[in-house]
């Protein structure tokens, strides 16, 4: 004689609430088509935008880090806000940054680091004076760090021999009405607190599209710097560029462990570029936060069609659930099926449409990007920083597992009040029904 365990019995009436749940799916075939299709639209475009979102945010913050200190910098906590050459790093901070930057740890995160004296000045010339933003830097390292080199108006970026050297805004060489080797003056104050003046001649000009950046910057050698203003080999900031801003968090916390003494003396502070930049954080925040916000929306809506379309299923059903409760459904069990078809009903649908989103975006957009340029126009700012019109999108697997996860749970919350009707089904009453 066969007995059965608590445990067999569990996995039979399992085995049943899955078999009854996806009959139903069959039987309702035009009706579970239409829900599916919509929640495949819904994962395809959630895929398509999140794709292309953080495409343009990664796009972004590579263009506002470049032209400003980086993904992470190192600098005196008071020069964030004072920008004086006296909250300078000491040359051996200095290069303990740059020692810390070649561990085996982070190394291979790391695309650039530049080494910058930045001071605000004056630059004079016989056409008047303006106020000039004076970049001391290293122009093999700066050249891999920013993009200063690659927006070359005339002449040439700076070379290793350019003592007297400067690579000029646009807007500045206008306003000063400076050419290709003229001669002109800067000014500001030196390590001693005293005004001291250098003279430069224009080798390059360029236009970065910012006339903020144009109108004021200038690129001159850090020897040259650390010689007229007294600074030696001190710098205002080291600045890195990472291959992806995912790694900036690691990035980050490596200098943090590697400088711990320096940073609790004063002498730096390691920031990432959110808090370097903090008005193009602010606009990826916002940016993040609208699109969260509508497909929210868009997939409450669906949700709610998912809750009438198992609604309708279990409201038509009374007579098939009564039975299946005479013949030894519990009520709680009576549920589990209808819950069952909502989730299997949400997880094909999402998996299906989360694959024909990659597949799609991949095959049209990620070779040759998405050109925006009929839209944005050939050169656009936003925050401070020149965006380039070509977005290429951005598949990450924590941004894949997100959206699935939230249609799933879209579709267990859809599906959990017709699950409630369906268990509360009088056994009695149902027969009443008729098919």
């Amino acid at each position: 004689m066969q007995t059965f365990t608590p445990a067999r019995s569990s996995s039979m009436h399992l085995d049943v609430i899955v078999v009854l749940a996806l009959r139903n799916l069959r039987r309702q075939l035009r009706r579970t088509v239409l829900t599916a299709s919509a929640m495949i639209v819904g994962g395809w475009l959630l895929i398509f935008s999140f794709s292309i979102g953080d495409g343009t945010h990664e796009n972004w913050i590579d263009a506002g880090v470049r032209t400003g200190t980086g993904h992470v910098t190192v600098e005196r906590p008071e020069f964030q806000l004072s920008k004086k050459i006296e909250d300078r790093l000491p040359a051996h901070v200095r290069s303990e940054v740059e020692q810390a930057l070649a561990s085996p740890e982070i190394a291979s995160e790391v695309i650039a680091v530049s080494a910058r004296l930045t001071i605000n000045g004056l630059a004079s010339s016989p056409a008047g004076a303006r106020p000039a933003q004076i970049m001391a830097v290293n122009p093999a390292d700066e050249a891999r760090f920013s993009s200063f080199d690659d927006q070359l108006v005339e002449g040439r970026y700076l070379g290793p021999d350019d003592r007297l050297g400067a690579y000029v805004g646009l807007g500045l060489v206008e306003s000063l009405d400076l050419r290709l080797g003229s001669r002109f003056v800067v000014q500001a104050q030196d390590a001693e607190q005293e005004i001291a003046g250098q003279l430069l001649r224009v080798v390059g000009i360029f236009r970065s599209g910012v006339p903020e950046v144009d109108q004021r910057v200038i690129h001159i050698l850090l020897q040259t710097g650390g010689d007229w203003l007294g600074s030696g080999r001190d710098v205002t900031n080291v600045g890195v560029v990472v291959n992806e801003s995912t790694a900036v968090e690691g990035v980050a916390a490596h200098l943090a462990r590697v400088l711990v003494e320096p940073v609790s003396r004063g002498d730096a502070r390691v920031m990432d570029w959110r808090e370097s930049t903090p008005a193009l954080a602010s606009a990826i925040a916002i940016d993040n936060f609208g699109n969260y916000l509508i497909y929210t929306i868009l997939f409450t809506i669906i949700g709610f069609g998912i809750v009438n379309t198992i609604l309708m299923s279990v409201l038509h059903r009374h007579r098939e659930f009564g039975v299946l409760q005479a013949l030894g459904l519990t009520p709680s069990q009576t549920g589990a099926i209808v819950l069952v078809e909502g989730l299997t009903l949400t997880a094909v649908s999402g998996l299906v449409g989360v694959g024909l989103g990659v597949f799609t975006t991949w095959y049209f957009f990620g070779a040759e990007g998405l050109d925006l340029s009929a839209l944005i126009g050939e050169e656009m700012t936003f925050s401070g920083v020149v965006i380039d019109p070509v977005i290429f999108p951005l598949f990450r697997l924590t941004r894949l597992v997100q959206v699935l996860v939230f249609i799933l749970f879209i579709g267990a919350v859809a599906s959990v009040y017709p699950a409630f009707r369906a268990a509360r089904i009088d056994t009695a009453e149902s027969m009443k029904f008729e098919r």
